[in-house]
């Protein structure tokens, strides 16, 4: 007897992707130190663009149709939040700052990485053993802040920290990266937003392998320097002066503990890309990428967003002298942790809206208010 056929879709990811997206996600890409990662996914979307160039501060290119006058970009960015060191003991005990919105409350006991002067030094966040925090019942027992979180590397002295490399300023990043959960379920240390960049580098190859020729110039756009201020986004939007922009980011699961719905609205992975309201947010535009959701049948889910957005939407609307500018993101749950999870079907979906788009897209496009 012939067995019956899978009702399940094909995935629209190769083996060479999900390679790809494994790889891409455990190359540490620390804000202000992208290289290692832009290096990563410039290598991987060469075959599927016409030209690349890489700005002064490491924001990667990806260019396709370039003697196109009418220029779109789609958007990701690159950098992951991490810890700079601040300062070393006499004991050989390293403290750090901040490098973007890391959460210190997820540090003690967390392996990292220092990427020192003579190459990358393991070490640990140290925490007291719990029965010397509850030692005295009458005290508080002592959370984690920043002056208070300290690394250790195996060094005891700040002369044995030097000879390993290690110096004021160095960078330090977690050392998880990508794994796999039941049910389609990824998790990985920076999801946010390297996912943006594996699924815009996607969006290329599906333009690519099915043979696609746009009315325009394609710019896929890897920026860094979001994590601290929307930095690179700020600097390409200006060089490149796009027409329009598509801009790719995380944005929140509400639906786990400790999250108000009445406060963020209510998102969940596996239910689709997510849209924004906002007033960095083109309404034509918007409206646009809504009607193609509709007409592909890509289900979406919406969120509304205040005097911004947060990501790198802001940067691309108000350079120049304006860019309709979109925002697409995909719903994270554990954003700023080791453990951000998201499901793969919103990587599909999100990937399928933005070629949709592009696809239905031209210059003749109306995106006019008046």
């Amino acid at each position: 007897m012939a067995k019956a056929k899978s009702s399940k879709k094909k995935s629209i990811l190769t083996d060479q992707s999900l390679d790809f997206l494994k790889n891409y996600h455990n190359t540490h890409s620390p804000v202000g130190f992208e290289t290692s990662g832009q290096r990563v996914w410039l290598e991987y979307i060469k075959p599927y663009i016409d030209t690349s160039f890489v700005d002064p501060y490491g924001t990667a290119v990806g260019v396709i149709n370039p003697e196109q006058p009418f220029k779109v970009v789609i958007e990701a960015h690159a950098d992951e939040i991490s810890w700079f060191v601040n300062y070393i003991s006499p004991e050989g005990l390293i403290y750090l700052k901040r490098n973007g919105g890391v959460d210190h409350q997820i540090a003690p006991a967390k392996r990292v990485l220092i990427h020192g002067k003579k190459g990358i030094v393991k070490a640990v966040f140290g925490w007291p053993a719990i029965h010397t925090r509850l030692s005295n019942p009458e005290a508080k027992e002592p959370s984690p802040k920043v002056e208070n979180l300290w690394l250790d590397c195996g060094a005891r002295s700040k002369k044995e920290v030097d000879e390993l490399g290690i110096k004021v300023g160095c960078v330090v990043t977690y050392e998880e990266g990508f794994d796999e959960l039941a049910n389609d379920y990824f998790i990985a240390r920076a999801f946010d937003n390297r996912i943006g960049g594996f699924m815009i580098a996607e969006v290329a190859r599906l333009l690519k392998e099915n043979k696609k020729k746009l009315p325009y110039s394609l710019y896929v756009v890897n920026a860094v320097q979001e994590e601290i201020g929307l930095r690179g986004a700020e600097m390409i939007a200006r060089r490149i002066k796009p027409d329009v922009a598509i801009v790719t980011d995380v944005t929140h699961d509400t639906t786990t503990p400790m999250i108000s719905k009445i406060i963020e609205g209510e998102i969940a992975c596996g239910k689709g890309p997510s849209l924004a309201t906002a007033p960095a947010v083109h309404n034509k535009l918007l409206d646009f990428v809504t009607d193609v959701a509709e007409k592909k049948k890509i289900a979406v889910q919406w969120r509304s967003l205040s005097r911004s957005t947060g990501t790198d939407t802001d940067s691309f609307a108000y350079a120049n002298d304006g860019c309709p500018s979109v925002l697409i993101s995909i719903p994270l749950r554990y954003m700023h942790t080791t453990v951000e999870m998201l499901h793969k079907s919103d990587i599909e979906n999100t990937i399928l809206l933005i070629y949709e788009t592009l696809l239905a897209l031209t210059p003749k496009t109306n995106l006019r208010y008046l």
